[in-house]
């Protein structure tokens, strides 16, 4: 059974549970710029966690592929206000935040975060690992190549499978050793990775579970769901839900969502299917 220890609280990650994404970007590929005001951030939380979202996932720094490089100033400008109202608003809130850099993970989790979302896996900033560790918080590790203004670039490899499990266990190693109880891994579907890789990962996602710790799934509206069915991100979501169903038979513990309610009632008929 996997568990991990939120701010004291034991969360069991043996059935599947969601994410809510709330970005406070601008330029994010699907909701950048939808949060015009304090009562949009709280409506929309609000919402996540009465359809059923057990984490809410914030971020300030979009990581599409060549996303817009910003400061940590401003990054923490953006998601320190949000991270305090949340907080303020909503009581045991199981809020992870979506940064690569220490700084911000430092200062975030300071305010009231219980969890680190990193899509660098600690690579990028040379203080995360001793960060979280020294914090004591669950650990997001994603796997990806380079930064979001490179990875595109940097998508080939010998074997994908293989080359991901071997990275894996070499941060997990790093983690370990510095201290870090609880992890969770991110396969990083769209980062560095064709949307050929992407769908070869999906169909082999079951294969990075040999490291026995659970797995998170961040498909949601994703170019390799409009780009193959030639729609925009706005039009992804049945898309999405259709590959969340695969996510989850290929071991996925948690579903990063941008649409909590679909994805709970996919949750739903996995269950239903595993039961039969």
């Amino acid at each position: 059974m996997h568990t991990i220890n939120c701010n004291g609280h034991l969360i069991d990650l043996s059935t599947p549970h969601v994410m809510g994404i709330v970005n406070v970007t601008p330029d994010s590929f699907y909701d950048g710029g939808k949060l015009k005001s304090d009562i949009d951030l709280l409506q929309q939380v609000n919402k996540m966690l009465a359809d059923g979202a057990t984490f809410i996932d914030i971020g300030g720094y979009s990581s599409r592929p060549d996303g817009m490089d910003i400061t940590v100033d401003e990054e923490l400008n953006r998601v320190i206000p949000m991270i305090d109202i949340l907080i303020k608003e909503f009581k045991d809130l199981n809020l992870s935040i979506d940064s690569f850099r220490s700084r911000v993970v430092d200062q975030a989790i300071q305010h009231g975060v219980n969890i680190v979302n990193d899509i660098s896996a600690g690579m990028i900033d040379e203080k995360m690992i001793e960060t979280v560790a020294q914090h004591r918080v669950p650990y997001i590790m994603m796997h990806m190549r380079g930064t979001p203004q490179t990875m595109r670039s940097l998508n080939k490899y010998n074997n994908l499978i293989k080359d991901i499990n071997f990275y894996f266990s070499e941060r997990i190693a790093t983690a370990r050793a510095a201290g870090i109880d609880d992890i969770i891994i991110d396969p990083g579907y769209g980062f560095a990775k064709t949307v050929n890789q992407n769908y070869h990962l999906l169909q082999n996602q079951g294969l990075v579970k040999l490291h026995n710790v659970p797995i998170l799934s961040g498909i949601s509206r994703k170019s390799m769901i409009y780009k193959t069915l030639d729609i925009k991100a706005t039009q992804a979501l049945n898309g999405t839900s259709a590959l969340h169903m695969i996510c989850l038979q290929q071991g996925a513990s948690i579903l990063r969502v941008h649409d909590v309610n679909e994805a709970m009632e996919v949750i739903k008929l996995y269950h239903m299917i595993e039961a039969n």
